[in-house]
């Protein structure tokens, strides 16, 4: 059996989804999910805006021994999605420890931009 890694809790207060793309690449974002245990990770996200409530408890799975790369633009609640061009931050919730990165691809300009950095991990619900 493998041992979970990682942490529970997951916040990555920078999100926004390019409004345009050029070239052959679509400008997007994805929240990258690492479940090193043998166990499925079940994992609730909310998504945080300025001026308007949250988008809550919006559920993946990431199965036992894999990586799941989940695309904010694919997320919805009760058929909503996350707006384009609209600042948000995200809260990611799991059952089991997991590792959590965020990546952004910018292809506004022909220049394509790649951002990535890890989400910010915190050791209990406080």
């Amino acid at each position: 059996m493998f041992q979970a890694r990682g942490e529970k809790y997951w916040y990555i207060p920078d999100g926004f989804i390019p409004p345009d793309s050029t070239g052959a690449l679509t400008s997007h974002e994805s929240i990258c999910v690492l479940n090193c245990s043998s166990e499925e990770a079940i994992i609730h996200i909310t998504i945080y805006f300025e001026d308007r409530e949250p988008m809550d408890d919006i559920m993946e799975i990431v199965q036992g021994r894999r990586t799941k790369h989940i695309r904010t633009s694919s997320l919805l609640k009760e058929g909503a999605s996350i707006p384009i061009g609209v600042p948000y931050a995200i809260e990611v919730q799991s059952n089991i420890p997991i590792i959590v990165q965020y990546s952004r691809l910018d292809s506004t300009q022909a220049e394509n931009t790649l951002m990535s950095t890890m989400a910010f991990p915190i050791k209990n619900n406080l």
